[in-house]
């Protein structure tokens, strides 16, 4: 039998006074309160109650184990209280991953306005392009772009990332702007690595019905997304990334949108989490908040 459980059946028999009272009490049978009370002194080889057909005492063991029954049980229920305000109030070290440009420019802004609401709460976040394992790194949510899904974890959908085709304003004078997306294919196209830089890589765009398929053959392939755009500003080639990295250099100019009446893929951005049935209120209100802000 549980033992806390028989813990408890002790102590409400002690404090009611007969195995009836207690069984009345917890909502047990009367027999049920002997079977605890038996496993108990089964366990310690020795009796804790002095049984007679009117009344129960305990014995000088049951005495002491009862004070020890006590403590221990006041444990418990002082430790379910702490579980249980963790859940209820936001409070604690929320550890976040996020792709660095999405979480540079979108994600950090919305974590300052969550800490203002929630002072309790601590954000560790960490950057990185890679798919990172949130149980493996112990990360409590991230986010991911993407149409693959990890069915383990919880997926909540946020607004679709928009990509653009772009080069330095340099690159933009020299070159002019190309017409059509097979113009591309003279000139270096630099590859993100996290979308798959094989040789079979592409991008694809589409206008009206017509669709193109552009090779990726470059000079530099990266996993880094703020690594791709400094090569496109230097010059070095022409690049296809988020909006969410280009937005600040486009408004500046430091880099052009090529064939901007043709369509690049949109990417599906999720915020996901670990499958836990009561997820505590530190997670389940940044869950929100994000979805609410970014969705």
């Amino acid at each position: 039998m549980d033992k806390l459980r028989a813990m408890e059946v002790f102590v409400a028999t002690v404090d009611a006074g007969s195995f009836a009272a207690a069984a009345e009490a917890l909502d047990l049978s009367a027999v049920m309160v002997g079977k605890h009370i038996r496993a108990l002194e089964e366990q310690l080889g020795a009796r804790l109650l002095e049984r007679t057909t009117r009344r129960h005492s305990l014995t000088e063991i049951g005495a002491a184990y009862l004070e020890r029954c006590r403590d221990v049980l006041a444990s418990v229920h002082t430790a379910d209280g702490v579980a249980e305000s963790l859940r209820a109030m936001p409070q604690g070290v929320l550890r976040v991953t996020a792709p660095v440009a999405y979480g540079a420019h979108r994600l950090t802004p919305v974590i300052g306005d969550y800490i203002a609401a929630h002072p309790q709460v601590k954000v560790d976040l960490s950057l990185n392009d890679r798919v990172v394992d949130l149980a493996e790194e112990g990360f409590d949510c991230g986010i991911r772009s993407g149409a693959a899904v990890d069915e383990r974890l919880i997926a909540r959908p946020l607004a679709l990332a928009r990509m653009y085709a772009v080069a330095s304003s340099a690159w933009v004078a020299r070159h002019g702007q190309p017409k059509h997306p097979s113009d591309l294919e003279a000139f270096p196209l630099l590859g993100f690595a996290t979308w798959g830089g094989g040789p079979n890589h592409s991008w694809r765009f589409t206008r009206k019905g017509e669709t193109v398929h552009v090779p990726v053959r470059g000079p530099l392939t990266t996993n880094n997304g703020q690594a791709l755009l400094a090569a496109a500003m230097a010059g070095v080639g022409v690049i296809v990334q988020a909006d969410a990295l280009l937005g600040p250099a486009l408004a500046s100019g430091q880099v052009v949108q090529l064939l901007p009446e043709w369509e690049l893929p949109t990417r599906q951005v999720h915020i996901m989490r670990l499958p836990e049935a009561r997820p505590s209120a530190k997670l389940r209100t940044f869950v929100d908040f994000v979805v609410e802000r970014l969705g």
